[in-house]
């Protein structure tokens, strides 16, 4: 072999050498961690986007599912990943925003331990009433739990949960002195409630939304801005007299240690993902809005949505 032989042949073995780990970090399966169990919204959106993104990274995209201690189990264990793990969390109000302010040990730092990547969806609340409460608008509900204060009994699916705190925000708003009771899950609060043991409800929208159609239970108003896609029939808070407006949303967060560019590549791909025609259809069909977001987009809402809620969590005095 000539010298000009061996120096083509030294460049292209120190060329392939570079480029191999940012080719294997590309080609490595993406892991998409989701702190609750199958079946829910969150999963249900993590699992649309990762049958899109596998095709769109040409490499493999898992959803791994993570319960425990109300979704901060999954958040702790990513927090200190290193960076080689390729890894994103699809993470909510409830781990991003409440559990850091009430929790004394949270056991991650959401600002320090994550960077945000893309959001991915948006949903409302929405407060429902069995069907044998003698009320069809939140007008009526408020004029009967005056007259019946016995029954200010608000089911929520969890204590601490961001239906829990939209509760006391519709109560204090109201004037209305109410008990928060908080359930194990919105199985069994709608159980309770299409049972008649519980008089009045607050989910989120898109968990009350089929027994509501079902004839089974009965939503008075949504917490959005304007009605929801999925029941035009069904007025906003505003639109019933009561100024609340209030959302929740999942995201997806890298852990801190990822690289800036591996962050920008992935916040990319997803948003283009999210923009895609058939995405949004399967979005729209699992009763779920589409966001299409960046990370510096989802960063300045998460810091928004911190202005609004942590007030409100802060002024309840909840303690786990």
């Amino acid at each position: 072999m000539n010298r000009r032989s061996l120096l083509l042949a030294g460049t292209s073995l120190a060329v392939g050498a570079m480029s191999a780990p940012a080719h294997a970090q590309n080609d490595a399966p993406l892991r998409l961690i989701v702190p609750y169990a199958p079946g829910g919204s969150s999963d249900r959106a993590a699992r649309i986007v990762a049958d899109k993104l596998t095709a769109r990274l040409g490499a493999p995209v898992v959803v791994e599912n993570k319960t425990g201690a109300g979704g901060r189990l999954a958040m702790q264990q990513s927090r200190g990943l290193p960076a080689s793990q390729n890894v994103l969390v699809l993470a909510n109000p409830a781990t991003m925003v409440v559990a850091p302010l009430v929790f004394k040990d949270n056991g991650y730092d959401p600002d320090r331990d994550f960077r945000p990547v893309s959001q991915v969806s948006d949903y409302e609340f929405g407060v429902a009433v069995s069907t044998a409460v003698p009320v069809k608008e939140i007008g009526h509900l408020l004029a009967w739990l005056r007259a019946n204060p016995e029954q200010a009994n608000f089911g929520v699916p969890a204590t601490g949960s961001l239906p829990h705190f939209f509760a006391l925000m519709t109560g204090e708003r109201a004037q209305i002195k109410a008990q928060v009771v908080g359930y194990r899950g919105s199985g069994p609060l709608l159980t309770d409630l299409i049972g008649g043991q519980i008089p009045v409800a607050f989910d989120t929208f898109d968990t009350l939304l089929p027994q509501h159609e079902a004839g089974k239970l009965r939503i008075l108003g949504s917490s959005g801005a304007r009605r929801s896609p999925f029941a035009a029939g069904v007025p906003t808070f505003r639109e019933s007299g009561l100024d609340l407006v209030a959302s929740g949303w999942n995201a997806f967060f890298a852990p801190a240690s990822m690289p800036a560019a591996r962050v920008a590549s992935l916040g990319r791909a997803i948003r283009e993902v999210m923009q895609e025609q058939d995405t949004r259809r399967k979005f729209h069909d699992a009763r779920m809005v589409p966001v299409a977001s960046s990370p510096e987009q989802t960063a300045a809402m998460l810091k928004a949505y911190r202005a609004q809620w942590a007030p409100v969590v802060q002024k309840s005095g909840y303690q786990p």
